[in-house]
């Protein structure tokens, strides 16, 4: 089917891109970089946009045009990035300066894109230049304050840290991290919310849109029931109800496609309830599984009742928060000194600094040694694959009983038939 060759080509499109960076970037037949000065710092391994584009014309025997559209499709993606016109991402034929983006940024990595990492990410840079950001970043770090006002505090307090323990790297790899960073962002960086003002963003974000589409489809065509059929079978279309009874939210054991997608991102592992129970584990055995169930409670302090909202936040700073606390989380004084202020005056997202300190420590931490742990490839071990149920169709159904009655009135002519000859040969018959 037409989206079956879609995801195909996709797949497909992906590995081969893939390939040519590896091509590329090896240091016998690739493309030649060397040390290149930038203002006042020398970038190791830079190479230019005429060097690129010669090398893929004559790798593939493709016209220039060819090959600058192709090197302009690497830029895009991300997978190569500019030292100088960063928003412009094009191939220069010229001895404008890039270099190859390390594999850890590269689309195939599916990293999620989140608000809060891109707030963070833009605070750091407004400490580094002072408050002088680009106008579209500008742009964006006065939406992203504006609407993530409520956890601000937290997310300043992060790009400080980020900022000071780069500032300990020795200044050129510094430099290449920041414009690794930076050409990530400039690709990958989430919609923003439309105002009067983000309409004036660059035209560079129609690849940031087709870069996350790719990235999107290549992680959930599997997972996506208008491409990829439901196993056993769909409940909507057959009446079989085993898919729901084998995808409940806490079933014993899960099936592979529902472990696949707790790699995705925490978040996926989060939003699953069965999920959840299999990290909790593991974090019972590390000894912190306090984390865990602190992000639960505020859950439900922020979707609960109305008239429960007061009981349970305190609840939440009895257990949590407060010192000699049975289930005590280990958070910076920052954001506690915010939390406990705001449980003063408490409403739904009063404890949302300290949740998001803790996701974000659960994340980068204990989320990689999970998907590494005994529990999970336990889990990942014992997960089931059902079979595709194989049902006739209602058509098939209605020509088999049709073909049965058929034969069935068939027979009873002929044997009526018979019945009539022999009476009336008997009838003949003088004897």
């Amino acid at each position: 089917s037409w989206h079956h060759s879609t995801r195909a080509f996709t797949s497909v499109l992906s590995l081969l891109v893939e390939s040519v960076m590896l091509e590329m970037q090896d240091p016998k037949t690739g493309v030649k970089s060397q040390p290149q000065r930038l203002v006042i710092t020398t970038i190791p391994h830079a190479i230019t946009g005429e060097d690129i584009v010669a090398w893929l014309t004559n790798c593939y025997s493709i016209e220039a045009e060819e090959a600058w559209a192709l090197g302009t499709m690497l830029v895009a993606f991300g997978y190569i990035y500019p030292l100088q016109d960063h928003k412009r991402l094009v191939i220069k034929p010229d001895a404008s300066l890039y270099r190859f983006q390390t594999p850890y940024f590269w689309p195939a990595q599916q990293w999620p894109v989140e608000d809060t990492d891109y707030a963070i990410y833009l605070a750091k840079r407004n400490i580094r230049k002072k408050g002088t950001l680009e106008l579209y970043e500008q742009v964006q770090y006065n939406s992203l304050h504006k609407w993530m006002n409520h956890k601000w505090d937290f997310i300043v307090m992060q790009a400080k840290e980020q900022y000071r323990a780069g500032k300990e790297r020795k200044k050129p790899d510094r430099v290449v991290f920041d414009c690794q960073e930076r050409a990530y962002w400039v690709v990958h960086r989430p919609p923003m919310i439309f105002t009067q003002q983000s309409i004036m963003r660059p035209r560079v974000k129609s690849s940031v849109s087709i870069g996350a589409l790719v990235k999107y489809s290549v992680t959930y065509n599997k997972h996506d029931p208008f491409l990829a059929p439901c196993l056993p079978s769909n409940p909507w279309v057959t009446d079989d109800v085993t898919y729901w009874l084998l995808n409940m939210a806490n079933v014993e054991i899960p099936t592979k496609m529902r472990v696949e997608r707790w790699t995705f991102s925490f978040g996926e592992l989060l939003s699953d309830p069965r999920g959840r129970d299999d990290f909790r584990l593991f974090l019972k055995k590390e000894f912190s599984g306090e984390n865990l169930a602190f992000w639960e409670a505020c859950e439900d302090l922020k979707w609960g009742t109305a008239a429960t909202m007061n009981d349970k936040a305190q609840q939440v700073y009895k257990t949590f928060l407060t010192r000699g606390a049975p289930r005590w989380i280990n958070i910076d004084g920052k954001t506690m000194e915010v939390t406990v202020k705001g449980l003063k005056h408490p409403h739904r997202y009063v404890l949302d600094a300290a949740q998001t300190h803790i996701f974000m420590l659960m994340k980068k931490d204990s989320f990689g040694r999970y998907l590494k742990s005994p529990v999970f490839k336990d889990t990942q071990k014992r997960a089931i694959c059902p079979d595709q149920h194989m049902f006739r169709s209602v058509l098939c159904v209605c020509e088999s009983v049709v073909s049965t009655v058929e034969h069935v009135v068939c027979t009873v002519v002929t044997t009526v038939k018979l019945q009539l000859n022999a009476e009336s040969q008997m009838a003949a018959c003088p004897f």
